[in-house]
């Protein structure tokens, strides 16, 4: 360009965030050129933000650095070049990294796989326990899964919102205690997605508390028998489970939302329908593989889960996979667009390795729903469950020993804690009952101690009649191949949250192919101003006259727009109101507002109008004669 520019504007295809010091502008010896804030240009569906310039700036090649947070939470860079006067030398090395790389990005991606993998945990071993196994809810194994997965949940979302400075800033790890820098990100979409999942889980702690204390201990609770000596439901419980059933659905629900409406959900097209989708999305995945996580740890830590609960599971599964394949194919057209875009694109090859890993994690399913159909064949391993009950009862145990009740005299077998199904369990029993009456006395410790050997002795029975039951056994192998496989979906899953949707990169892509195709041509000769007549009637008194436009010099980057407005005899015809917009219809691009300055009566001028790219651009022209009277007219101008 001839003359220096007032400023440096940037106009982008998407909505973004940027803040103070995101736009630098630096001369040819590295100092920094532009002057003042950030500025939001922003207007009429056009996305621009502009920082102003030092004035008497020399010749030379300029580089502008920029950074900001794209609409769908991600940390997104750029740079170039532009020179007045002559070209050049520069000692501005323009930068070749990505934003969100080094260290910080490292621990915010790992955060973000914990924060995914405690939601499916939370969510869905809650959902494994209310719905397919309610005595779940008084199993120590079970709760000690819920609860490290709301702490791994909570503490992955505070670790994120603690590195959202540095991830979206400087990369600097030092900028986490950045308090200004923080107050900033909770301005943003994410930064409030973040502080609303938090309050969420405060919620899902209540829930968590409820089913682990009142909810387990009416689960306990037997069934009073009625008069015709029917056992009759507790109808406290039931309230307690729909309660819970629906205020968990809502939680989760919520906690869910919290990744759609400030992830890829909440940009692009057809967002209305995407973000209540996603949330469906989210909760089917929590649902199956989350009650997989829960499953396997019933397997493994309680030989006498029911095959009921088995099946039910089986269930909820195969309708969570249903609806994981609908919303999942709206989902994929949606960010991807077209078939060469999943080879062609970072997202669509890491999209091709998830439906292969989902495939394959469905088929081993299908061996699980094989060994479930043979588990209700065969009979539940029989005795106590590893609970917290039972440790009362071992302690119950040792304070009647040694108060000398006689409970070191009864079998074994009959204890609570031994395994009346299991030789082996009531034999070491015995030897353990005989050592009391010949050892021990009424001493409280030694009693104390031969509870604990009895509740061991017990548990190694019932663990050894769980491995010895082949059904069993190969369930449990067909599970943990299943949940390590959804641990590799969830790492691919991850990176799809933190990579560019394959539409917007296929698209960028394509126009700046269509820009570079087109910059030769209109660097061998200008083509000249751009010159077109519009007439217009506005129906009003004086309200007919001729919009006399030119654009120079009608080629990509900036043009200086100058617009005249004449009545029938050709005099200027001073309104009240005149706007202009661009729009590329080829491209989806605009409408552009351009802002219009008044230089005489009936005269208007606007200068570095930008315009990013060549092709037939529409300018529409809006003209008011008076407070109701007003028109729009539009004329095509060929840019390049």
């Amino acid at each position: 360009m001839a003359t220096a520019p007032a400023e440096v504007a940037l106009t982008f295809s998407e909505q973004l965030a940027m803040g103070d010091g995101s736009i630098r502008v630096l001369d040819p010896s590295g100092s920094r050129a532009d002057d003042g804030p950030v500025r939001d240009r922003s207007a009429d569906g056009k996305v621009a933000y502009s920082v102003a310039l030092r004035t008497g700036l020399p010749n030379g090649t300029y580089t502008v650095a920029w950074q900001a947070v794209s609409a769908d939470s991600h940390p997104i860079s750029g740079a170039f070049t532009f020179s007045i006067g002559a070209p050049s030398a520069t000692t501005v090395a323009l930068p070749d990294g990505t934003a969100g790389d080094g260290a910080v990005g490292l621990l915010y991606d790992i955060a973000r796989y914990l924060s995914y993998a405690g939601f499916v945990l939370l969510c869905g071993a809650a959902a494994f326990v209310l719905v397919c196994w309610p005595r779940g809810a008084s199993v120590r194994s079970m709760q000690r899964l819920v609860a490290r997965s709301w702490v791994a949940l909570t503490a992955a979302t505070l670790a994120m919102l603690m590195l959202r400075v540095p991830y979206t800033g400087s990369g600097e790890l030092a900028d986490v205690f950045d308090l200004g820098g923080l107050q900033d990100v909770l301005e943003t979409k994410t930064g409030a997605a973040l502080v609303s999942r938090l309050l969420l889980l405060g919620a899902a702690a209540l829930f968590v508390a409820v089913l682990f204390g009142a909810y387990a201990q009416r689960i306990r609770r037997p069934d009073v028998p009625g008069p015709d000596g029917e056992p009759v439901p507790d109808a406290r419980r039931e309230d307690l489970a729909f309660g819970l059933t629906v205020g968990g659905a809502v939680v989760s629900a919520g906690i869910a939302a919290t990744w759609a409406f400030s992830e890829h959900a909440s940009t692009g097209i057809q967002t209305g329908l995407a973000i209540p989708l996603d949330v469906l999305h989210l909760l089917a995945v929590a649902g199956w593989l989350g009650g997989l996580a829960a499953l396997l740890t019933a397997l493994y830590r309680e030989p006498s889960l029911e095959p009921s609960a088995v099946r039910r599971f089986s269930d909820v599964a195969f309708v969570c996979v249903v609806v994981l394949a609908v919303t999942g194919i709206y989902q994929s057209w949606r960010q991807v667009g077209s078939w060469s875009a999943l080879t062609e694109t970072s997202y669509g090859r890491l999209l091709l390795a998830k439906v292969a890993l989902v495939a394959v994690l469905v088929a081993v399913a299908r061996f699980s729903r094989r060994w479930t159909a043979r588990l209700e064949q065969t009979p539940t391993v029989p005795g106590p469950q590893h609970s917290p009950e039972c440790e009362r009862c071992a302690e119950a145990r040792a304070a009647e020993e040694s108060q000398g009740t006689g409970t070191g005299d009864a079998p074994a077998a009959a204890r609570p804690g031994a395994d009346a199904g299991a030789d082996a369990g009531a034999d070491a029993g015995s030897d353990a009952d005989a050592d009391a009456d010949a050892g021990s006395g009424h001493d409280p410790v030694r009693s104390a101690q031969l509870a604990r050997q009895r509740a061991a002795v017990a548990s190694t029975a019932r663990r050894k009649a769980r491995d010895s039951d082949p059904v069993r056994s190969g369930l449990r192998r067909s599970v943990l191949v299943e949940a390590g496989i959804a641990a590799v979906v969830l790492a691919v899953t991850t990176a799809l949250t933190a990579t560019e949707p394959a539409r917007t990169e296929e698209t960028a892509g394509r126009s700046a192919t269509t820009a570079g195709a087109s910059s030769a041509p209109s660097s061998a000769g200008s083509r000249g101003p751009a010159e077109v007549e519009i007439p217009f009637d506005t129906g009003g008194p004086g309200g007919r006259g001729t919009i006399r436009l030119g654009l120079g010099p009608a080629s990509p980057g900036p043009n200086d727009l100058r617009l005249r407005v004449t009545g029938p005899d050709g005099g200027p015809l001073d309104v009240p109101e005149v706007r202009v917009s661009l729009t590329l219809p080829a491209q989806q691009i605009g409408p552009l507002p351009v802002a219009l300055v008044k230089s005489v009566p009936g005269q208007w001028r606007a200068d570095a109008v930008p315009i990013p790219m060549p092709g037939d651009w529409q300018v529409k022209v809006t003209v008011r004669t008076s407070d109701i009277d007003q028109t729009s007219v539009d004329e095509n101008v060929k840019i390049g």
